[in-house]
């Protein structure tokens, strides 16, 4: 039985993160995570880091968000296009000093990053928290620092040094970072900054960060020695209408008063508040484009006849569009045929089906409209050619949405003509 889309909350997927507990494989999500995308009106769905699951990511569908947050080092060969210069001797060292995030998990690295490239491809909500941040960044062409100590503070004065990571004092370090004007993080934090240094504190467990920011995003926030600390793409924020797309360095969800709920800024929660009002946009819109009535059942001698019917319609579509005709003449009578002894075509759509070729007539006119069409190719071309790579993948992706849904459409109004035509 067929699931009914309209019936289905909206779905926030989330990688799991691997740990070891007596001996045994742990996987899990930080519950604060899931507490808000909760009560914010979605279902956060858990993608369980297991080997071969980035093989079957289809089984997730349909997706509504993807929320990656914390985990180990993103493996370097996924971004190290900008040589480190780091030795073996500081490698070593920093494997050595974090010990718990320098193990490269290669199936979530697999899991995430398709997951990321997904939503850039389909302009699904995306927001990074962490970990994902980077994978956001690296997903799009960005690279990261291998570690910040050497390879960021050490070459700063002591005056312009930030400490990212303090294990002696783990949950409780935090830094300042400032806000950048104009952006979602400043519209969430602008209660709560001062119009002088527009600062805020914020919360810090990282040795890695953003070393070159992909060109697509816009900085939110910086740390003191200038390390990008929150990002996004401005052409795909607008939650209303279900875009978003973010990378945050902190973790807001965890920025709580000592042993309070309560957060240590009313703008905590608006990255998740946010993001969610553009999964719940995202999946209306989903839905209006994907309920289409279902296709009426034919019997075998009436499919026989709609298969024969499209087939000429498809192949007076291939003449109209490449103007070849290496098909018989005869493949195309029953589409003639059809359209004229059917009335339930209006005029304009009996015209648009005579232009594609089903009932070609005047050649001279027909050759004058390929001839129209060149010209109006020539000029799309020149136009596309301007176009940003974002701009033209957002085009593409909305043409080949259209496309199948008038496919969808246009079958289903056959069906019923075929039906109409059956019974008379």
């Amino acid at each position: 039985m067929a699931t009914d889309l309209s019936v289905i909350l909206p779905r926030v997927l989330i990688v799991s993160r691997r740990t070891v507990r007596k001996n045994k494989f742990v996987d899990f999500v930080g519950e604060y995570h899931l507490d808000l995308i909760v009560s914010y009106g979605a279902v956060p769905v858990i993608v369980p880091r297991v080997t071969g699951v980035h093989m079957l990511l289809d089984s997730f569908e349909p997706i509504h968000g993807v929320l990656l947050c914390e985990g180990e080092d993103i493996d370097p060969s996924l971004y190290e296009a900008e040589a480190s210069n780091l030795s073996a001797e500081e490698l070593e060292e920093i494997r050595r000093l974090h010990a718990s995030d320098t193990a490269i998990d290669t199936e979530k690295d697999t899991i995430e990053m398709r997951l990321a490239k997904l939503c850039l491809e389909r302009n699904i909500p995306y927001l990074g928290i962490c970990r994902g941040s980077q994978v956001l960044n690296v997903a799009c062409g960005g690279t990261l620092y291998q570690d910040l100590g050497k390879e960021l503070t050490d070459k700063l004065p002591l005056n312009e040094r930030v400490v990212h990571m303090d294990y002696d004092n783990y949950d409780g370090h935090g830094h300042s970072v400032t806000v950048v004007e104009n952006t979602p993080l400043h519209q969430w934090f602008k209660d709560s900054v001062e119009d002088e240094n527009m600062e805020i504190l914020v919360n810090s467990f990282h040795h890695q960060g953003v070393k070159r920011l992909a060109q697509r995003f816009v900085p939110m926030a910086f740390a003191l020695d200038g390390l990008i600390e929150g990002f996004y793409d401005p052409d795909a924020y607008n939650p209303e209408e279900g875009k978003f797309i973010m990378g945050l360095q902190c973790h807001p969800e965890r920025m709580r008063k000592v042993d309070s709920d309560e957060f240590d800024y009313p703008g905590c929660p608006f990255a998740y508040k946010e993001f969610a009002k553009a999964v719940i946009a995202y999946q209306k819109k989903l839905n209006g484009l994907t309920n289409v009535t279902k296709s009426l059942k034919l019997n075998q001698e009436m499919e026989k006849k709609r298969k024969i019917i499209i087939r000429s319609f498809s192949t007076a579509r291939n003449i109209y569009e490449h103007g070849r005709n290496s098909s018989k003449e005869s493949e195309l009578e029953a589409g003639a045929e059809f359209l004229e002894s059917n009335t339930a075509l209006s005029l304009q759509q009996e015209n648009r089906l005579k232009q594609m070729g089903a009932t070609v007539r005047n050649s001279s006119s027909y050759i004058e409209k390929l001839k129209l069409n060149e010209k109006r190719e020539r000029e799309a071309r020149n136009v596309m050619g301007k176009m940003s790579v974002e701009q033209l993948s957002d085009l593409m992706s909305f043409y080949q949405m259209m496309g199948q849904i008038c496919s969808e459409v246009l079958e289903r109004k056959l069906h019923e003509l075929v039906n109409e035509l059956s019974s008379s």
